[in-house]
This record gives C-alpha cells, sequence and structure tokens, in this order.
C-alpha cells in the first residue's frame, strides 16, 4: 500500500521528505565497523546480494550485484552499498568519477512514477529501476553532474514504513552487541 504526502511514518520522517543518506563503499564489512567504532551507528541490517531481472540500468538489464546495508542514525537511514562486481551500474559510475563515498540522496515519495516527470522537466534521467523488497519500484536520478550525488526516489510503501521503523526501533534500543543482522 502506497502512503500519501504528508503521512508520518513511524521512524520519524514523513512521505515527501529526504530519509537516506547513502555511501559506495569498497568493503562493507569494514565500512559497517567504522560506522559503529567511529560514529556509534547500529545496528546494521545487510542484504548480502541486491540483483533481480527486473532491474534496469540506463535502459537495459541491470547485470550489477551489490551489497547493501542499513542503519539509523537519528531518523536518518544510512545506507552501505559494496559493488560486487565491476559491471556497470550506478554505483559504478561514480566510483569511476571520483571514487567511493557519498553516491546518494533518498526520497520517500508516494508514487515514484508520478514523481519522474518533474524531475525530467528539470534535466533529470532515471539511471536506474529496481523492484525493492520492501514494495514498489525505486529510481535513481542523474542530472548529468551528480555533484554532490545522485537522487533516488523511495516509494513510501506500508512494507518500507515497516522495514525502516524495524532499523530504527532497532537503533533506539541498541546496546552496541549484535551489529550485523540480516536485512529480512
Amino acid at each position: 500500500m502506497q502512503l500519501p504526502k504528508g503521512h508520518a511514518m513511524g521512524f520519524g520522517a514523513r512521505v515527501g521528505q529526504t530519509i537516506q543518506t547513502a555511501y559506495v563503499v569498497r568493503d562493507i564489512h569494514q565500512a559497517i565497523d567504522w560506522w559503529v567504532d567511529e560514529a556509534r551507528v547500529g545496528p546494521w541490517f545487510l542484504l548480502d546480494h541486491f540483483l533481480a531481472p527486473d532491474h534496469v540500468y540506463r535502459g537495459a538489464q541491470a547485470t550489477g550485484d551489490v551489497a547493501i546495508a542499513m542503519a539509523f542514525a537519528g531518523s536518518m537511514c544510512i545506507e552501505l552499498i559494496q559493488p560486487l562486481d565491476d559491471n556497470p551500474s550506478v554505483y559504478k559510475d561514480l566510483i569511476d568519477r571520483r571514487g567511493y563515498g557519498f553516491h546518494h540522496i533518498g526520497v520517500a515519495v508516494s508514487d515514484v512514477d508520478a514523481e519522474i516527470p518533474a524531475y525530467e522537466a528539470r534535466g533529470y534521467k532515471v539511471a536506474y529501476r529496481a523492484q525493492v523488497p520492501t514494495g514498489g519500484a525505486v529510481a535513481y536520478l542523474d542530472d548529468g553532474r551528480n555533484d554532490p550525488g545522485m537522487l533516488e526516489l523511495i516509494p513510501a510503501t506500508s512494507g518500507m514504513d515497516e522495514a525502516f521503523t524495524r532499523f530504527h526501533t532497532a537503533a533506539r534500543n541498541w546496546d552496541g552487541s549484535d551489529r550485523v543482522r540480516p536485512f529480512a
């Protein structure tokens, strides 16, 4: 179920707001260790592989596999993404351009497809589409510059709210143990 614009979600954000900051990393486990040890962010929810036949990169079937980890710092979801191959991807695009580090912000929207035309009118192009486990399909938008990074439209579904709220609740009550947990 899609959530309406302005709807308050269980992790402290509203539909229509930036809810995520994402980084592309060389080694997801080393990056998680840094976030836990230096920034005190955790626990992390890890998805070892994220690639499905319905992923589309710049108009063609995507073949780039990634590992993804998410945790919360306050009401902001931090996402770490490690490419697992050298296949073309939105992640490799920015790594090749400027190296590892900040990649995109994610905005929760009620209807990804309805939002895209307004971004296209401002010069953005859809660089990547992917069905996500929490419902719907994300869209990464490329403005040709990507400074400081790309923009991801995240479908605000009840499944996304449930998953992010579960991750957020775990972070609020985290005692530093059990640093890495399964995504699902």
